[in-house]
């Protein structure tokens, strides 16, 4: 399907889903897609993580007055795909949406680039764990863009 959005979902939007968010805008992509992050449990809005920040900036990536949004199932249309960071997340939105709304359509980021492990949460971890995560989230996105480059 030619997707025209994409959400990264992730449980407070301030530390994997901006981030992923961030690395597929840096990506070629052969045709304008809308790409943002959303929270599930989004209380009030909330800056990036600073691990999360501060790994971004050392490679070159800056989220200018990034704050979290609520997900809103109103946000997702028909050539919307929304990429979960954990399999609970992606169930929650999934019961969000209904049963109305195409399944292939509310996946966890690894489940549609073909990996099996889902992305880890460094949260509370050291800044070298964030670090960790950037890299891993790196190459899964750029898996990502190559499969939107190739969809017709």
């Amino acid at each position: 399907m030619n997707y025209h959005k994409i959400i990264f979902v992730e449980e407070n939007d301030t530390c994997r889903a901006p981030m992923a968010a961030a690395l597929l805008k840096e990506c070629p992509l052969k045709r304008p897609i809308e790409i943002v992050s959303r929270g599930l449990v989004v209380l009030f809005p909330e800056p990036l993580n600073q691990k999360a920040e501060a790994v971004m900036i050392g490679n070159g990536i800056v989220l200018s007055n990034f704050t979290s949004t609520p997900f809103r199932p109103e946000e997702v249309y028909l050539n919307t795909l929304v990429l979960a960071m954990e399999q609970k997340q992606r169930d929650r939105v999934r019961q969000l949406l209904g049963s109305d709304f195409p399944e292939n359509q509310v996946q966890t980021l690894n489940e549609y680039v073909g990996e099996e492990l889902e992305i880890m949460d460094p949260y509370g971890a050291t800044l070298p764990a964030y670090g960790v995560l950037f890299e891993s989230l790196s190459r899964t996105i750029k898996k990502l863009a190559e499969q939107l480059n190739e969809e017709k």
